[in-house]
């Protein structure tokens, strides 16, 4: 049977069991390094985290700031896209005087339905049809440089004057290349695989002859002319009138 003295004293088997005054004295005294507790690690690769990405984004700022200074060149795409230009400058051929009056404009607006294929062979094969919307305008004019001699006559007492012109023309048709466009377009298996060895450059030329050539026809049965013809003769008359003629006389040559 244990002795009183001996109750509290600690063994190898029963450590003394830590109290509240012992825990609070070993809390005053840094971990010993060999005692195999590990210390508090206060934050350290948390706040190296910190320091690195700061360190980051202060090289980040810097190097924008250069670059927006011009010191620096800008970063670009190494595979942008570049265009080069080798195009030769223009060539003046050549000069001409005009002295056409032009006194009415048409605007017209043509639809073009080609289609190209072969009898007896099926249209996904061979078959090529074009759909173009054409626009274009033809320009009315008196050529006041074949007005020959004796073309105007003026009255002796200089209050009449009778002037003889030439009958107006239609212009070459100016095609609009940004208002016309194809609108649909169908080639067959055989016509693709021709583009791909040998395409035509001057496929498209032909639909935009085609265009012109219809609007052409269009304006000689538009009455441009006549629109021409009439418009020349009050511009005449209100010119010379101004120069103090009082009767003004315009004709053109009969149809």
């Amino acid at each position: 049977m244990d002795r009183d003295g001996d109750t509290h004293q600690p063994t190898r088997e029963f450590p003394e069991y830590p109290t509240g005054e012992s825990l609070h004295e070993r809390s005053a005294y840094p971990p010993d390094p060999g005692s195999g507790v590990p210390a508090r690690a206060g934050g350290g690769p948390a706040r190296g985290l910190l320091w690195l990405l700061g360190a980051a984004a202060l090289v980040v700022v810097v190097l924008l700031g250069v670059q927006a200074t011009g010191l620096l060149p800008d970063f670009r795409n190494p595979f942008a896209k570049e265009q080069t230009d080798r195009s030769q400058p223009p060539l003046l051929t050549s000069i001409r005087d005009l002295s056409r009056y032009v006194a009415a404009e048409g605007n017209f607006q043509v639809v073009v339905d080609v289609q190209n294929d072969r009898r007896n062979v099926p249209d996904f094969l061979l078959n090529e049809r074009t759909l173009f919307v054409g626009a274009g305008r033809v320009e009315a004019y008196v050529d006041f440089a074949k007005i020959g001699d004796g073309a105007v006559v003026v009255s002796e007492d200089g209050k009449s004057v009778e002037i003889k012109l030439p009958a107006p023309q239609l212009g070459e048709t100016d095609l609009d290349m940004d208002k016309s466009y194809v609108f649909a377009e169908e080639r067959g298996l055989i016509n693709r695989l021709n583009d791909l060895v040998s395409g035509d450059p001057n496929r498209q030329q032909q639909i935009y002859k085609l265009a012109e050539d219809r609007i052409t026809a269009a304006a000689r049965d538009s009455g441009l002319a006549d629109r021409a013809q009439e418009n020349t003769r009050k511009m005449l008359e209100g010119l010379l009138r101004s120069l103090g003629y009082e009767k003004v006389t315009i004709t053109y040559p009969a149809p």
